[in-house]
């Protein structure tokens, strides 16, 4: 029977390690296994829907000696933060199109974990997909886990994908 395909949300950040506009190991391996596991030859029956919500301040380093003289000042850096996000994103769509799989990609600002919540309740995804570092209990302490508070909070299935261990960074914060 012919419906609505179904529809599928991926929680996608930047590389931690190379920044925009590459993907983190994570967020491409839960599209990875999404498109190898769920959607396979069925690219007609599913619908992708990326979500990347930027973090305010993640780039505050960068903006450390940068001197604010007038609204305009502000307004370009919110773009250029956009403009990163949008690039990130467009990895993403890129691939789907190549394959032929139908998706949809935007940005949010604020806290991921709440952010990709409150867009689940919002949307309405049929499953949602979020990448996982594997942390261990010392460091999930620091760092926090979007995927576990996902796991909890998130009000539809939640399949959380961990790095392949030849994956990892030397530093498994790093993603």
């Amino acid at each position: 029977m012919e419906g609505e395909p179904t529809r599928i949300m991926i929680g996608v950040n930047e590389s931690t390690i190379k920044g925009y506009p590459h993907p983190s190991i994570s967020s491409k391996g839960a599209f990875d296994w999404t498109l190898q596991k769920i959607v396979r030859s069925n690219t007609c029956g599913f619908k992708l829907l990326f979500l990347h919500v930027q973090v305010p301040d993640e780039d505050g380093f960068d903006d450390m000696d940068s001197i604010y003289a007038s609204p305009d000042d502000f307004k370009s850096m919110k773009q250029r933060d956009r403009v990163r996000g949008l690039h990130l994103l467009e990895y993403f769509v890129n691939r789907c199109h190549q394959i032929g799989v139908a998706c949809e990609a935007w940005l949010k600002r604020g806290d991921p974990k709440e952010e990709i919540c409150r867009e689940v309740r919002r949307v309405q995804p049929d499953l949602l997909v979020v990448g996982s570092r594997g942390l261990g209990p010392f460091q999930r302490v620091f760092v926090g886990t979007v995927s576990e508070f996902c796991q909890k909070h998130a009000e539809c299935p939640v399949i959380s994908i961990k790095r392949r261990a030849e994956e990892t960074p030397q530093d498994p914060v790093d993603d």
